[in-house]
């Protein structure tokens, strides 16, 4: 339920912490506010800003603290109407909210109100790749980005591939595709914050810690009408707490989803609408990642090397990166392919144990860890790329997948999605605009929702499509009896002759969990004990990304709500699958522990969640055999907050 106040008291910006929701005040907007007992003093603050004004009364939310069952459906919300909701503040969210506005300025406008909503307490907080990073889209968005202050400041200097072996390495040739000349070693954290404020200097809406939790479908639900942000202040129970404060309604003319890979909203919105009909499965790699302080004698900035080969076997796809950064840091990772068979690898001692080769440790030694992460990186290439519309919105950057796997770069792409999108959305909105009478844009019936197929169209002609399009086998090409050997063979023919201009294309045919084998099929991995120095424990990462959830709020990460749910997860994935997750979770979240009596949920363990540590990267989601984990927006700002300097 909302109830609309009239359109000149109507406030311009709602910002939310855990204890309130704030309003600057501009007459023009159409905000619909939730009602209260009593009015709250209304304020002017910059985004991200904190206040202690309320505009929900203390009556009211004793109210829903001592109802006997809480309906979230049932909650007055503040509704919010725009004309563009772009649902997560990354390069593709933020890229097609500037180029919004651009076009509005180019028209002589100044009243399309664009909408950037980020789960993440800041702009970037959430944002972690290698990075290294093509300007292609950045040249195109922002000509004058060295004029403003774009912080890309060491350009790539050198690269190299090497193959490695346990103790050796070896260089190998250098494809096309990973060439970096011209391009960028940077903090990708930093380069997203950065666009937020380009964005809001030309009148971007941008709200940090407002996460998008649910979909608002049209009253026949063939369209999308706009998002709902999570709910703050309920217990881990689902009921209210003091500090409850009701999640908002945007409701937008064009919807755009930018969460990333994996997310929430576009997975719902792919199945909804059968996105991925006739499309390949997509396929993931989990990228994990430090950044180091290293000795003036090994660090050589501008420094770019990736590597094949050790520590993992010939049948798991996968590779690792270093680059050095500015200020001797360097950026070091390793990505896994997710469809690797053996349940008894873990991504995370992988990489623990890679930083002892010679290789890693020569440059690591005396040097100091300061920053951690990890992500799930879409990895399906163009033939997993699902259909990119839907009415009234559309997907963008990594929430559709424009990943080029050898290149192990997409923020160029992400950034010219969110570009195309956005001309296609301004395009419709001022067409629909020009169709309407003033009766019927002041009509309380419901309008068809916007077509964005014009996008879909454009992408498929633009440079980004005929990117993904010359390397589209190279990454199917490691899903071979031969492995490592046989991807490694076709990759180099194909990346140095043949270029992609060949009539067929490999095929993802195996989700990724699918690929998993039985822990009776396969043999374990011993892994070394990490030493402190080039090798930590897990919870020490973790405690390096900075990650934070609120106390008791609910689990983020949830089993079916249907009875016996988690004794069926636990029987399965500890009897087959050797407690896979515990062993695939980069942050710790997954324990299946030593229980006795009512304790236990079955095989004599108990499934236990520790949903504070995670960091956001989506992989349980994605690797659990029992397709049964189902990652779901925290309350906003909570997760990691990786450093805006470094990573």
């Amino acid at each position: 339920m909302s109830i609309q106040l009239p359109k000149s008291s109507i406030p311009r910006r709602i910002f939310s912490s855990r204890s309130a929701i704030f309003a600057i005040t501009r007459p023009r907007s159409k905000v619909i506010a939730s009602t209260s007992t009593s009015t709250s003093t209304v304020t002017p603050l910059r985004i991200g800003s904190i206040d202690s004004s309320r505009s929900i009364s203390t009556t009211r939310r004793r109210k829903y603290a001592t109802e006997a069952t809480f309906d979230p459906d049932s909650v007055e919300r503040a509704t919010d109407e725009v004309d563009v909701c772009i649902v997560g503040g990354g390069p593709a969210g933020l890229s097609a909210a500037i180029r919004l506005k651009q076009l509005e300025q180019e028209r002589g406008g100044d009243e399309l109100r664009v909408v950037v909503l980020e789960k993440g307490g800041e702009v970037g907080a959430h944002i972690l790749s290698g990075a290294v990073i093509e300007t292609k889209a950045l040249d195109e968005l922002i000509p004058d980005w060295k004029e403003l202050g774009a912080p890309l400041n060491q350009p790539a200097l050198s690269d190299s591939m090497r193959f490695l072996t346990e103790k050796s390495s070896f260089p190998m040739p250098h494809p096309p595709q990973m060439n970096n000349k011209g391009n960028y070693i940077v903090s990708l954290s930093r380069f997203t914050a950065w666009l937020g404020e380009q964005a809001e200097a030309l009148g971007v809406e941008v709200y940090p810690g407002f996460a998008g939790a649910k979909v608002l479908y049209t009253e026949d639900g063939k369209g999308v009408k706009g998002v709902v942000t999570g709910d703050v202040g309920l217990d881990k129970d689902g009921q209210p707490k003091d500090s409850y404060e009701p999640g908002m309604e945007f409701h937008s003319k064009v919807t755009l989803i930018a969460e990333g890979a994996h997310g929430s909203l576009s997975k719902e919105i792919q199945t909804k609408f059968n996105l991925r009909e006739g499309k390949d499965p997509q396929t993931y790699g989990l990228g994990i990642k430090e950044v180091w302080k290293v000795r003036d004698e090994v660090y050589e900035p501008g420094k770019v090397v990736h590597t094949l080969g050790w520590p993992l076997d010939y049948k798991t796809y996968g590779g690792s990166w270093l680059y050095h950064m500015e200020d001797n840091m360097v950026s070091l990772g390793l990505v896994v392919g997710l469809d690797y068979e053996n349940p008894y690898l873990s991504p995370y001692k992988e990489f623990q144990r890679m930083k002892h080769h010679p290789f890693f440790a020569n440059i690591l030694k005396d040097g100091q860890c300061i920053a951690y992460g990890a992500r799930a990186l879409n990895e399906g290439g163009l033939q997993s790329i699902p259909k990119l519309n839907f009415p009234g919105g559309a997907l963008i950057g990594c929430s559709a997948g424009f990943l080029n796997v050898p290149k192990i770069k997409g923020t160029h792409n992400a950034m010219k999605s969110g570009m195309l999108a956005a001309e296609s959305a301004f395009e419709s909105i001022t067409k629909s605009a020009s169709e309407q009478s003033e009766a019927e844009a002041e009509s309380e019936i419901e309008q068809t929702p916007i077509d964005m197929s014009g996008y879909a169209t454009a992408m498929e002609n633009s440079w980004v499509y005929k990117e993904l399009k010359e390397v589209r086998n190279l990454r199917p090409s490691f899903h071979n009896p031969l492995g490592l050997w046989g991807g490694m063979a076709y990759s180099g023919l194909d990346s140095l002759i043949l270029r992609g201009r060949v009539p067929w294309t490999f095929r993802n045919k195996v989700e990724d969990y699918a690929a998993t084998k039985k822990a009776s099929q396969v043999k374990p991995i011993n892994y070394p004990t990490p030493d402190g120095k080039l090798s930590f424990d897990i919870l020490t990462s973790v405690s390096l990304t900075g990650t934070n959830h609120a106390e008791n709020q609910p689990v983020h990460l949830r089993l079916p709500e249907t009875q016996g749910s988690k004794a069926k997860h636990t029987e399965i994935n500890v009897s087959d699958y050797a407690g896979l997750l515990g062993r695939v979770c980069p942050a710790a979240v997954y324990e299946y522990s030593d229980a006795e009596g009512s304790e236990v949920d079955a095989q004599g363990k108990k499934f236990v969640i520790n949903s504070q540590n995670c960091i956001h990267c989506k992989t349980c989601s994605i690797k659990t055999p029992t397709q049964d984990i189902r990652w779901t927006v925290p309350e906003g700002g909570g997760g990691p907050k990786y450093s805006k300097s470094i990573v």
